[in-house]
């Protein structure tokens, strides 16, 4: 009766052992790697791509040698980010998918019947998600609320309102799109592999967990983008220049152009040009000069912050020029009489502030003044039966204003423009 008695408790002990390691534990696993913009072929040393297959690749080997774990499902996300087409982002995705989960049959088995996937194309949610997380982004409260607006209607909750990546790419002058561009959308040229697994029970093999990666979102955090709508060619990011003219340059009759390019961070590089080349011997009135000037600016203030070439700067600069002026008396010669620019020219450098103040969708009008040193050989002269008789040679010392522009401006390039009535762009 005893030994009836202890057999009875073995199997009781044994059963109800077995009854414990059946209680299902779900454990998860994830691996994330990336990709080059607008490419799906796998670069192992790009974000530590190669790292993080090695790892989850040891992972399916020991799960399986133990048999411990069990794969009871398969989640793989490709994603794009936003800049492209939307029929072209979305072929990413779905190869960039297919990609991570071919590397990683050849570690283990990854049965096709266990597999979902999730093309998700241009990634409004994920994009939300990191400017959430990063304070840095330019007019964060205004990007958020329109990637908000765009992700609803890309996911057919709300009628569309244009194209959407325009729309993120006007705002505020294209700043925070740039910075997203250079910063955030990297994160979203991705594609991700989630594994489920159950724990079941193994009376002889040890059970050791597979190791985790970073804790896995559920899977109702996975958005599919399918909504259609006009297919627009993108820029890779936005660029700003402008083309000028000085006003004040124009009404002493000479004819002048220039042209500012933005290079970022606030700092832009101006290049002016002018030639004027009039005569009258009859009248002894000569009315002549030609140049140029360089200068390198740095923008601040509000509205340079809202949108570049816009609002205060300060730069420095440099000129080179050559002149002849006389109005039928003593006349004046910087340089070289009969030279050319390069013979003996005039020369100044200073530091300038200037203004540049919207006046239309494209165009400013930009007030500089600037202030240095201005140096050369000048020659005086008079008319005198016919000719020009030399008077003297002097060398010019000038310190004070050396530069003035009141100058029409014309906006051109990706994005740059002002905002219209009511202040919408």
């Amino acid at each position: 009766m005893n030994m009836i008695r202890k057999l009875l408790l073995l199997i009781l002990i044994f059963y109800g052992g077995y009854l414990s390691a059946q209680t299902v534990h779900e454990v998860r696993d994830s691996v994330k790697i990336y990709f080059r913009q607008g490419k799906i072929d796998f670069v192992p040393s790009l974000n530590n791509n190669q790292t993080a297959l090695d790892r989850i690749a040891d992972s399916l080997r020991i799960t399986y040698a133990d048999s411990v774990y069990r794969l009871q499902k398969i989640l793989i996300v490709g994603g794009a980010s936003p800049e492209g087409s939307i029929k072209f982002n979305k072929w990413l995705s779905e190869k960039r998918a297919g990609v991570l989960f071919d590397y990683l049959s050849r570690y283990g088995s990854l049965p096709d019947s266990l597999k979902t996937t999730n093309f998700l194309g241009r990634d409004w949610n994920g994009l939300i998600r990191l400017v959430k997380n990063d304070p840095n982004v330019p007019y964060r409260k205004e990007t958020l609320a329109l990637l908000r607006e765009i992700a609803d209607e890309a996911q057919g909750n709300a009628p569309t309102k244009g194209d959407h990546l325009r729309r993120i790419q006007r705002l505020r002058g294209g700043v925070p799109y740039y910075y997203m561009y250079k910063n955030l959308f990297p994160e979203l040229r991705a594609s991700q592999l989630y594994l489920w697994y159950k724990k079941t029970w193994n009376p002889v093999a040890p059970m050791p967990k597979p190791k985790m990666e970073i804790p896995v979102p559920s899977i109702d955090t996975v958005f599919i983008h399918d909504t259609i709508y006009i297919n627009v060619p993108c820029p890779e990011k936005p660029f700003y220049m402008d083309v000028r003219t000085n006003m004040l340059y124009d009404l002493l009759t000479v004819p002048n152009i220039g042209v500012e390019l933005y290079l970022g961070k606030s700092w832009s590089v101006v290049a002016n040009w002018m030639y004027g080349w009039w005569k009258t011997d009859r009248h002894h009135w000569y009315w002549r000069a030609y140049g140029g000037d360089i200068a390198m600016r740095k923008w601040f203030g509000r509205a340079a912050k809202e949108k570049p070439l816009t609002g205060h700067h300060l730069g420095v600069y440099g000129q080179i020029f050559t002149y002849d002026f006389e109005t039928g008396g003593r006349g004046y010669m910087g340089g070289k009489p009969g030279g050319t620019l390069w013979d003996k020219m005039n020369y100044a450098a200073g530091v300038e502030y200037g203004y540049s103040l919207p006046i239309t969708r494209r165009l400013n009008i930009d007030f500089t003044i600037g202030m240095g040193y201005w140096g050369g050989i000048y020659h005086e002269y008079k008319p005198v039966d016919g000719c020009y008789v030399w008077q003297c040679t002097k060398q010019r010392h000038w310190f004070g204003p050396t530069k003035a522009e009141v100058s029409l401006v014309w906006l051109i390039g990706r994005g740059n423009y002002n905002k219209e009535e009511g202040g919408r762009r």
